[in-house]
């Protein structure tokens, strides 16, 4: 039976339709990121605040200035997800993997117990602190392994309260800009080679969005190695989780529901568009393209997590949240640099 023109206008809208508002606005804030960045080289010869970091701050700034309601909220996750993810497939296109993997299965390992060390202090410090057992375990696998998606992975297995998932998905949004903005000067002063910095960066910021800012300002190949680092570290959630659901039985249930989303198809595509370059199997004449396609989704997907932070809920956050995460990152970062000593990375 046809539908009434009546009935038609009132349908809800699609998809599409529904993330029309909240990605145009994350492309509007991309286009004000790059007028900046070459405003900036106009001015003073180079870029001083790069364009993905000025996708990130102009999408804060936005957020900052006026409410984004419901209407925004659909497009503003497409551009910071599955945006995101687009470009980190189209990063395989230029990776050189044996440049990469040169440190040797030994970085994998390392990586393996800089997590485990780092989930376990995390939640100790975080109980130490008066943090429930609960919110100890959001904030240790935030903190150690991949921010709010751990965070909303491990939330339903152990029956996390909602007031303990905000404040630690706050931890991650908010602490995890000061890393992107922090890092680049840290290594710059501690004198990193661009491997040793995508090492660290890798190991330590919270978020794959949060890595790419962190790193490809940097050089393509900082990026490149956190971003391999880090992916390495999202493969970890599986583990996590399933052990989770195990010490927590009668709630294991959900968890099993959900492990086949801990090999993300992003995670898979990446690696084997990265097989494909290193074989040479994706033709020069391909690369530059791709390339330019990738980075233009990288800063989408920057100004997407811009806007999706909210610098009101720092008061969420409570001094023991920050206390607990502060502590688990300087972990992190010191157990990448005495992964990058035992492995002798250059």
């Amino acid at each position: 039976m046809p539908t009434s023109p009546a009935a038609a206008a009132s349908a809800p809208p699609g998809p599409i339709a529904r993330a029309l508002p909240g990605l145009s606005l994350a492309l509007a804030v991309s286009l004000a990121a790059w007028g900046g960045a070459h405003l900036e080289a106009l001015l003073f010869g180079r870029a001083l605040v790069e364009t993905l970091v000025l996708a990130i701050l102009a999408g804060m700034a936005v957020r900052a200035a006026r409410p984004l309601g419901d209407r925004w909220q659909p497009g503003i996750r497409v551009a910071a997800k599955p945006v995101l993810e687009l470009a980190i497939v189209g990063l395989g296109a230029s990776v050189n993997l044996p440049a990469l993997l040169r440190a040797g299965p030994g970085l994998l390992g390392g990586i393996v117990a800089a997590v485990a060390v780092a989930i376990a202090f995390s939640y100790g410090i975080s109980r130490a602190l008066g943090l429930t057992h609960r919110h100890a375990l959001l904030v240790a696998c935030g903190n150690s392994i991949c921010g709010n998606s751990a965070i909303a992975a491990v939330a339903p297995v152990i029956r996390a309260e909602g007031r303990d998932v905000a404040s630690s998905i706050a931890f991650t949004n908010l602490l995890g800009i000061a890393l992107v903005l922090a890092l680049p000067v840290a290594g710059r002063a501690a004198g990193w080679s661009h491997y040793q910095y995508g090492v660290v960066a890798g190991l330590s910021v919270y978020a794959v969005s949060q890595v790419v800012a962190a790193t490809f300002p940097v050089s393509a190949l900082a990026g490149q190695v956190g971003t391999l680092v880090k992916l390495s570290r999202v493969l970890l959630l599986g583990p996590v989780v399933f052990v989770l659901a195990i010490g927590h039985r009668g709630r294991g249930e959900a968890a099993r529901l959900r492990l086949h989303q801990f090999v993300p198809w992003f995670i898979v595509g990446f690696v084997v568009l990265a097989v494909a370059a290193s074989m040479g199997g994706v033709p020069a004449a391909v690369q530059a393209p791709v390339q330019g396609a990738t980075t233009a989704l990288m800063v989408v997907a920057m100004a997407g997590m811009g806007l999706g932070v909210d610098l009101r809920s720092i008061a969420c956050m409570g001094t023991r949240v920050t206390v607990a995460a502060a502590s688990s990152l300087a972990v992190l970062i010191a157990a990448s640099l005495v992964l990058i000593r035992l492995l002798r990375i250059a």
